[in-house]
C-alpha cells in the first residue's frame, strides 16, 4: 500500500492538502508561537483566502507573518493534515483583488448588503490574506498524534460571576 502523504504534484503540493483545501470552510491557523485559531476561509485556485479586521474575524499576527501552519479537518470532523503555508496579503486595487474579493465576499454568510459592498468595505478596513501551500505536510496519516490535543482554556477578560439560583419559596433544610 502506498503512502499518499509523501506524494506531490507538479506544483510540489500533496494531493491530500489539495483535497482537504477544496472542502475547507474552517482552517486552524497558527502564526509563529501563538496558539492556532479557527478561521473562516474560502478555497480558491489552490489556496485558502482569509479575511480579518474590524467587523470580521480576528487573526492576530497574520498581517505581519510570512509563514503559518494550517491544520484542516476531514469529512469525519477530525484533523487530517497540517501543512506550512506561505502568507501573502491581497492588495486592494490589484488584479488579484478584482478576481478574488468578489468570490470570497459571495461566500460570506450572515452579512448585510451585497457582495460588492462587502468587498468595498474590506478594501478600506480589512485585510484579505492568501494562504498557499509552502511545502510538504508536517503531519498527516500516521504522523498525526494519537492522543487528545486539548489544552486548558486560555485566560480571558470575558468572565461571568456565578449567581445563586433564584428561589421563589423558602427551601427547608432537613
Amino acid at each position: 500500500m502506498r503512502d499518499v502523504t509523501d506524494e506531490v504534484d507538479d506544483r510540489g503540493v500533496s494531493p491530500l492538502v489539495t483535497e482537504a483545501m477544496k472542502k475547507a470552510a474552517v482552517a486552524w491557523v497558527a502564526v509563529q508561537d501563538r496558539p492556532a485559531l479557527a478561521l473562516w476561509c474560502v478555497p480558491l485556485d489552490g489556496a485558502l483566502y482569509v479575511v480579518s479586521g474590524p467587523g470580521e474575524q480576528s487573526a492576530p499576527g497574520l498581517a505581519e507573518a510570512r509563514t503559518a501552519t494550517v491544520t484542516l479537518r476531514g469529512d469525519h470532523g477530525g484533523r487530517i493534515v497540517s501543512w506550512p503555508a506561505e502568507v501573502s496579503r491581497v492588495v486592494p486595487e490589484s488584479e488579484e483583488w478584482a478576481t478574488v474579493a468578489p468570490q470570497v465576499a459571495a461566500k460570506r454568510l450572515n452579512v448585510s448588503g451585497s457582495p460588492a459592498d462587502l468587498a468595498v468595505r474590506w478594501a478600506t478596513a480589512c485585510a484579505l490574506h492568501r494562504l498557499a501551500p509552502g511545502g510538504a505536510p508536517t503531519a498527516a496519516g500516521g504522523t498525526l498524534p494519537d492522543g487528545s490535543l486539548a489544552a486548558p482554556p486560555r485566560e480571558s477578560p470575558a468572565v461571568r460571576q456565578t449567581r445563586k439560583p433564584f428561589r421563589l419559596h423558602r427551601v427547608r433544610r432537613r
